[in-house]
């Protein structure tokens, strides 16, 4: 029998209206009149959440201060300033907020704030982090990369290459939900990093490293996926849809947070770096193209995640069960919106071996290899041929 281990749990605070309560929690969880680098991207900052988050926590008696400057795709340069803002102020802990990318920042920020080296020097985790790092409370303004529950940061060097770090350090010390910060988010993006949270939970399931410890959360995250993600994509306001979801992406990020990700984040990462398509749409196209042969090399697996979304046996055997996930994914991509194409992304079958060649780099092939079945450069190409030229 097979031995597992399960990193300790990130703590998570969940309801609607608990943002008011994060001054207290701060207290709680880091002690009083700390002094916080709050972490927040443009929109948090435009929409005024931000602004409420520093007014609230200085109430409670903290001194906060401000960090935004972040895009949607963090680089290195991102990453190395919140950190020297970190040192500037003096700050005890950083308050992430906003989506994956805020996130990422503000989480491997804290972890090298008392660093010599920049973030670059943790990249693919070659460098372990120093171990004097800042703690977290990660509040996610979305729904997909459940960032708030991992011990992974994703960035890009300064020359445009997406990858990654990870260690312990990075895991917050706290995740704040609060399904109402996530009602403004807009129908495309709340179907794709839905879609997002959706692939986390099928390939932490579906990978070589998968196990029936970690089953459990995975499974719960793709039933309320797929009963609720498409009520949210059709009425924002919907804040029960909007909570399920965030319940989701939290689940499915808990459960990559064991056992990782695989092709679909391999491949979504090269088209990431090749067309800049946003992340939640890149992977969840990439499992499209990979779902059929990655369910014929492992049917009992595929079998549970089709049962997981809603695909009733029928007295089928787990090969046929799994056969018939594929098209009922697709159907579902289509349902909440998402777009198949990538045309209007600019890319078509002319970048088949750009997109390959970005497969098969030290950041991304190894998410190939913990796939459940073997991608020869060979298959990567037809991969990412059926991925350019899908409509």
């Amino acid at each position: 029998m097979q031995s597992y281990d399960l990193p300790a749990a990130v703590p998570v605070a969940f309801g609607l209206g608990r943002l008011n309560d994060l001054g207290k929690l701060a207290a709680e969880r880091l002690g009083p009149e700390q002094r916080l680098l709050l972490v927040a991207d443009p929109f948090a900052v435009s929409s005024g959440l931000a602004g409420r988050l520093t007014q609230g926590l200085e109430e409670a008696g903290h001194k906060a201060a401000l960090f935004s400057d972040i895009a949607s795709d963090p680089r290195e340069g991102h990453i190395d300033a919140c950190a020297e803002a970190a040192r500037d102020f003096g700050a005890g802990a950083i308050i992430a907020l906003g989506g994956g990318s805020a996130m990422d920042v503000g989480k491997l920020a804290a972890a090298i704030a008392g660093a010599e080296e920049g973030s670059a020097a943790y990249a693919l985790s070659i460098k372990p982090f120093p171990g004097n790092g800042l703690p977290v409370i990660a509040i996610p303004t979305t729904s997909g990369t459940g960032a708030e529950m991992t011990a992974v940061s994703v960035f890009s060097l300064a020359d445009g290459t997406k990858v990654w770090a990870w260690g312990l350090e990075l895991f917050p010390k706290l995740a704040l939900l609060d399904p109402e910060i996530t009602a403004s988010l807009p129908a495309p993006l709340t179907a794709a990093t839905g879609v997002d949270a959706l692939v986390h939970a099928i390939e932490s399931m579906t990978n070589c490293k998968a196990h029936s410890l970690n089953d459990p959360p995975a499974m719960r995250a793709i039933g309320l996926i797929r009963r609720w993600l498409p009520r949210a994509v059709a009425d924002g306001s919907d804040l029960e849809a909007r909570g399920q979801v965030q319940i989701a992406a939290c689940l499915a990020g808990a459960a990559i947070a064991v056992n990782g990700c695989a092709v679909a984040h391999g491949l979504g990462h090269a088209l990431g770096t090749v067309g800049h398509v946003h992340h939640g749409r890149a992977v969840g196209l990439s499992l499209r193209v990979a779902l059929a042969g990655n369910a014929a090399a492992t049917p009992e697996r595929h079998a549970l995640v089709a049962e997981a979304f809603g695909i009733e046996r029928q007295g089928r055997s787990d090969a046929a069960l799994a056969a018939a996930l594929p098209a009922a994914y697709d159907a579902f991509l289509r349902e909440v919106g998402l777009e198949i194409s990538l045309a209007g992304d600019g890319l078509s079958g002319a970048d088949e071996e750009r997109l390959a060649a970005a497969c098969d780099t030290p950041e991304n092939r190894p998410m190939f290899e913990v796939s459940c079945r073997d991608f020869d450069r060979a298959e990567m190409e037809r991969l990412c041929r059926e991925l350019l030229t899908a409509a």
